[in-house]
């Protein structure tokens, strides 16, 4: 099942009127399709396997013992307590074991998952998931960095804060392989 784009435009009318504002008045009238439309975009990965991006993997042998690392891979999510966005920087590393797989299928998947109401804390965790699964590898490390717009903008108003999170599998689950692989996101910068 898709996003019901004619549930939110009804949804927002009726926000627009809760809130004391005419949903038909200049500016505002086409706002519920941008909005839903836009939902559409934010909400596309449920339903989606991530899964399916790493079903196209390369074999390489046997383990060469050299680490993959993707940084600086911005995405977008939708924080599931207020609904509202929160972006970011993801880093992603694996070893592979067997087999690797093309750098662009990896942010696929963090889009993928992203793409659904979310905490970052499980989304972190989901990434490390999809990759231990997808790509069997002797460890991933995956670390996210975002900025909240619920934390922004409302309630404690913190524009600057941002959070950083972090899951490991296997070998780069190890304190010296994480220092090491963090010192390499961060001489990126």
């Amino acid at each position: 099942m898709g996003v019901d784009k004619a549930r939110i435009q009804a949804a927002v009318a009726e926000i627009l009127v809760a809130i004391g504002e005419d949903p038909d008045r200049e500016g505002l009238e086409s706002t519920p399709t941008r909005v839903a439309d836009a939902y559409a975009e934010f909400f596309g990965g449920i339903g989606r396997d991530p899964l399916d991006h790493l079903r196209d993997f390369l074999p390489v042998g046997p383990h060469t013992g050299e680490l993959v690392l993707l940084r600086d891979v911005s995405f977008r999510s939708i924080c599931e307590h207020h609904l509202l966005p929160f972006l970011g920087t993801a880093h992603i590393a694996y070893l592979p074991r067997e087999r690797v797989v093309g750098l662009g299928r990896l942010p696929a998947v963090i889009e993928t998952i992203a793409a659904r109401p979310q905490l970052q804390e499980r989304l972190t965790e989901e990434i490390a998931e999809v990759l231990q699964d997808g790509l069997d590898p002797l460890g991933v490390l995956v670390v996210l960095d975002a900025v909240h717009g619920c934390v922004g903008t409302r309630g404690p108003r913190q524009t600057r804060s941002s959070t950083v999170t972090l899951a490991s599998r296997g070998s780069l689950s190890s304190p010296v392989a994480r220092a090491e692989i963090i010192s390499l996101i961060a001489s990126g910068s």
